[in-house]
């Protein structure tokens, strides 16, 4: 999720493992119904003398047929299209692949083997494990997404896709009062597409159809027990837009390096600007030059919230905040071909409750009503207007604006630069843990 300025991360880890054509029962039971019944086809002996013992007519020594190995469980070893497996049960011991690690520099290596930190590192497991739990859904969710996004699709059904597989693998389908509180939707699917960078998910009616031509921004969150996820890639199907998706690449991982425990936010900008913009791409002819859009940041996330309280800039500056031990970030760079600079546009989708918002009287019975709708399915988390018609509210705007108005409610419109220009972004999440640094939402895609 962009976070606009002065307003305010292994491939698919899902196991190649096969099942068989035949049933494994819950108990370790075998395969294709065949039941071993040990040794009751064991030597048979005709009882008559012994001189007749050795007769033609004595039984032959039938071969003990060996043992079946048992199954090791019952259950889905690997993950369905379109991803319908709960997380968990393919991982019944709780145990999340984890990021990319990367130590710590310079005056702060000394992290990586100092048993303090180590200690204090360890004392975060609950912490890591929904993290990793979260990054390892995205992880899932976003290669089946890559893979089956194509051109002809609307985006209504690809934003219902992506969410409908988020929810299944959390295990948690967010219709009753607070089950989207303890897994699911971390940000609504954003689909930003050409000059529109940030924040656009349809709403219901809309009819937009993703076309060849497209450079459509994929940008969702997910959460587990509040911990949020927040990644973001760009789709293309026109080689023509390689060397745009290279720079912002390459400057959200500059950014990624960069940062760290006690790292100024302006030295992180620096290093972003510098790479998104040693790039160019060749457009209809022409040579354009990619900028990086100036006022959207990256930004802190805390605890049932995507928008911490501090921003980190894509661009060099003055900003001497420094990152701290123990936060975590979601470094997300935007470049364009455009100015670089972006305004709200369009019909708005993305919503959130405010964290800090005021003790107000509303006088709207609509109002009051869809705040405490709110407050039980989201809390903080942000939400879009389509989340609010499938729990089946209905001639809800003028309560929702009423909450926008009275600051209770922070509306999210869409981000654009100037219309004929053409933005991408990439993002991941990142955790400064006591000893190292956490890529926690890394992929072989990105």
């Amino acid at each position: 999720m962009a976070a606009k300025a002065g307003e305010g991360l292994r491939n698919l880890s899902v196991s190649e493992t096969k099942t068989t054509n035949g049933k494994v029962n819950g108990t370790g039971g075998v395969e294709n119904g065949e039941v071993d019944h040990g040794d009751s086809d064991d030597e048979k002996e005709d009882e008559g003398g012994a001189a007749e013992g050795v007769a033609e007519g004595a039984k032959k020594k039938k071969k003990r047929k060996p043992k079946k190995k048992k199954a090791a469980g019952g259950g889905a070893k690997a993950q369905s299209s379109p991803p319908r497996v709960v997380l968990s049960s393919l991982f019944p011991n709780g145990q999340y692949p984890e990021g990319e690690i990367v130590e710590y520099r310079n005056e702060n290596s000394f992290r990586t083997t100092n048993e303090e930190k180590r200690h204090l590192d360890r004392m975060n497991n609950d912490f890591l494990t929904d993290y990793r739990h979260g990054a390892e859904i995205h992880r899932q969710v976003r290669q089946w997404a890559q893979q089956s996004i194509k051109p002809g699709q609307t985006l209504t059904e690809i934003a219902e896709g992506i969410e409908d597989s988020v929810r299944a693998l959390t295990g948690h389908q967010g219709l009753e009062e607070g089950d989207n509180l303890k897994g699911g939707m971390g940000f609504p699917t954003g689909l930003s597409i050409n000059h529109c960078a940030a924040h656009y998910t349809p709403n219901a009616g809309n009819k937009t159809v993703l076309q060849k031509g497209d450079v459509m921004k994929v940008d969702f969150g997910v959460h587990v027990n509040g911990r949020i996820v927040d990644s973001a890639w760009t789709m293309t199907f026109d080689p023509v837009y390689d060397n745009l998706l290279a720079a912002v690449k390459d400057a959200t991982n500059a950014g990624i390096r960069e940062a760290g425990i006690d790292v100024r936010m302006s030295d992180i900008g620096a290093a972003i600007q510098e790479a998104m913009e040693s790039y160019e791409v060749e457009i209809g002819g022409k040579s354009l030059p990619v900028k990086c859009i100036r006022n959207l940041n990256g930004h802190s996330i805390h605890h049932y919230s995507i928008h911490g309280d501090k921003s980190v800039p894509i661009v060099k500056g003055g900003d001497q905040t420094k990152m701290e031990e123990g936060e975590t970030f979601a470094i997300e760079t935007f470049g364009s071909t455009g100015k670089g600079y972006v305004r709200d546009d369009m019909e708005t989708s993305h919503y959130a409750k405010r964290g800090d918002a005021p003790n107000v009287s509303l006088r709207i019975s609509s109002a009051r009503n869809l705040l405490n709708t709110i407050t039980k399915n989201f809390g903080t988390l942000p939400f879009c207007r389509r989340y609010l018609d499938r729990l089946g509210q209905d001639k809800y705007l003028l309560g929702l604006n009423n909450l926008v108005s009275s600051g209770i409610v922070e509306a999210y419109p869409p981000l654009c630069d100037i219309k004929g220009s053409y933005t991408a972004q990439f993002e991941h999440t990142i955790l400064l843990r006591p000893n190292v640094k956490e890529v926690v939402s890394r992929g072989d895609d990105f």
